[in-house]
């Protein structure tokens, strides 16, 4: 019988290591590098034209989708390569998960003109930012399924390790049968999110400056951001009514027969009352043509795989060459590292001599944005909790409500809170609170989804004969929140706290600084200086802000995330 496992959890060292300072170093390196690539781009430089008539909707659409699914296929390889490296190897995890946690706070926009500019400087305009916009879209879809791969993997049940072990799988065959079958509720509803927080920075993805360089893309974030930019409200609204129409068109053909999919890869003893349906899932699966021609197409693939490691693993290498191969490894990996090593530590060398240039007053500038921003995102964080938790496990528990609740959030979550951003100025910038008010506000609205989602993966993957024997022992509703569903939800909660946080670090650059209208609008933050350094090409201000930025982002990560992740490992796992 399952149960929840509690266990005395023994929290371990979160003190910043070698692998942080390393990372921190790594980043000024890599920036550096950008810059100086940077400086051979053509001064002025303009994109194409971006229409607003209205019939030039579809066509837009689909080259963002086009953009969108580049991005997302990009994603899920990096979730499943990144999180399954860093469970499996605790020598990797100690330096892949704190430089996840950076990458994923950081706010992309930050180095997307490194990005971008480099690109540009090796390759030809157009590929450059298409290219440059699939790592922005990338940049904000693969994190939080990553977290979430990672964590399935950390917490998967003892029975089934034990079974992988029983039956002697080799590492292919446990993570096809055993690993990627667990943790597929958790990715398809990661999935969900991380597609509407595509859709949150396309906007910024198809259109961008840095100084008198203009780079555009036609697509609906470009049709978006050029009707905010020019005041045109009914353009606005044409944009958000075809970027629903496609919401509702993917929920309908995607999200909801993955769900449906999903649903059986599900622990638990007893089926739930009412499993997740699509109409457009049960066509396909009365279909003929599929059942006999696609499917068994499809199937012959994993076999030949398994067929593959199978003979590999048959194969027993000779000793000695296997030793000889093993060294000459060794010998490449060193190398390796020490060239890596001395372009790191060249190229932190001269990030350091380019953050000399910074005077005493922009540091003293970039500490105060630091903890302005600090405050927002904290206070984002704190409200997303407050109303996500029982609504996600209204939406997970309550098939009934799941079916009416689901098609809203999704629609909500993947509106651009950069589309609505004009709205609330207009509403909201003379009241209390001003730009500040507005600033955390699109936070909490590009954000609060992360948490969203990962609670409603939490609560559908508590087993039903759970559920079932609360109800058989009559507890109440505080007791059942705090023997089940609390205790099931943990795992998921840190890992969507930690998404939210890190988006509400990477959105503040949006929410703090932003042109409607003909106006620049901004508040003391981060984010702001950020964007500020990149209109007006200061990459001494842009490079010193980010490092300090990175540095807040590791330090929190090791003493709050990191403890919590833990926990939720050694003491909430499901037995």
């Amino acid at each position: 019988m399952r149960r929840l496992l509690f266990a005395p959890a023994i929290p371990r060292k979160a003190a910043l290591s070698t692998g942080d300072v390393f990372i921190i170093f790594g980043t000024a390196a890599l920036l550096y590098v950008g810059v100086r690539l940077a400086l051979h781009v053509p001064r002025v430089i303009s994109g194409p034209d971006i229409s607003l008539r209205y019939e030039a909707l579809p066509w837009y659409a689909l080259l963002s989708i086009g953009r969108m699914l580049g991005a997302y296929l990009l994603s899920l390889i990096f979730s499943l390569v990144y999180g399954y490296i860093a469970a499996r190897r605790k020598s990797a995890e100690r330096v892949l998960m704190p430089l996840l946690d950076v990458l994923q706070s950081v706010p992309i926009l930050s180095f997307l003109p490194v990005v971008l500019l480099s690109l540009m400087a090796i390759l030809p305009q157009g590929f450059a930012a298409e290219l440059a916009a699939i790592v922005l879209i990338f940049t904000s879809q693969a994190w939080n399924m990553t977290f979430s791969f990672y964590q399935s993997l950390t917490t998967m049940p003892a029975e089934l390790r034990e079974a992988a072990a029983i039956f002697r799988f080799n590492p292919w065959l446990r993570l096809r049968v055993a690993e990627l079958p667990f943790s597929a509720l958790g990715l398809v509803w990661n999935s969900i999110m991380s597609w509407s927080g595509g859709w949150f920075f396309l906007m910024a993805a198809e259109i961008y400056n840095v100084g008198s360089r203009d780079f555009r893309l036609p697509g609906l974030g470009s049709y978006l951001q050029t009707a905010a930019g020019a005041g045109n409200m009914h353009a606005v609204m044409a944009g958000l009514v075809t970027l629903i129409l496609v919401i509702v068109a993917l929920d309908q053909f995607v999200w909801r027969p993955l769900l449906a999919w999903a649903d059986k890869f599900k622990m638990e003893m007893v089926q739930g009352e009412r499993p997740p349906r699509s109409w457009f899932y049960n066509l396909l699966s009365r279909s003929f043509f599929l059942e006999h021609y696609i499917l068994p197409a499809f199937k012959r693939i994993p076999e030949r795989i398994d067929r593959f490691f199978q003979r590999r693993n048959d194969n027993t290498p000779i000793p000695g060459s296997a030793v000889d191969r093993k060294g000459k490894r060794s010998i490449a990996w060193i190398v390796l590292c020490v060239a890596l090593g001395i372009l790191g530590a060249y190229g932190a060398v001269r990030a350091g001599v380019l953050l000399v240039r910074l005077p005493a007053s922009s540091w003293a500038t970039i500490g105060l944005s630091l903890l302005a921003t600090l405050l927002r995102v904290t206070v984002a964080l704190i409200v997303s909790m407050l109303w996500t938790i029982p609504v996600g496990v209204m939406i997970g528990t309550n098939r009934r409500a799941a079916d009416f609740l689901q098609p809203i959030v999704q629609i909500a979550a993947a509106i651009p809170a950069t589309a609505l951003f004009p709205v609330l100025l207009l509403v909201l910038l003379h009241a209390p609170g001003g730009l500040n008010l507005v600033s955390t506000l699109l936070m909490l609205m590009g954000t609060q989804w992360y948490l969203l989602f990962n609670v409603i993966a939490g609560a559908s993957a508590i087993p039903q004969d759970l559920r079932d024997t609360t109800a058989l022992l009559r507890l109440s509703r505080f007791e059942r929140w705090r023997t089940l569903l609390l205790p099931a939800l943990f795992p998921y909660l840190v890992t969507g706290a930690i998404t939210s946080s890190g988006g509400a670090w990477n959105a503040s650059i949006v929410a703090e600084h932003v042109v409607f209208g003909g106006q620049t609008y901004a508040t003391m933050g981060v984010g702001a200086l950020i964007a500020q350094a990149t209109g007006q090409a200061d990459y001494p201000l842009l490079l010193g802000s980010t490092l300090a930025l990175v540095a807040a982002v590791v330090i929190l990560n090791r003493r709050v995330w990191r403890r919590l992740y833990r926990i939720s490992e050694e003491k909430y796992r499901m037995e």
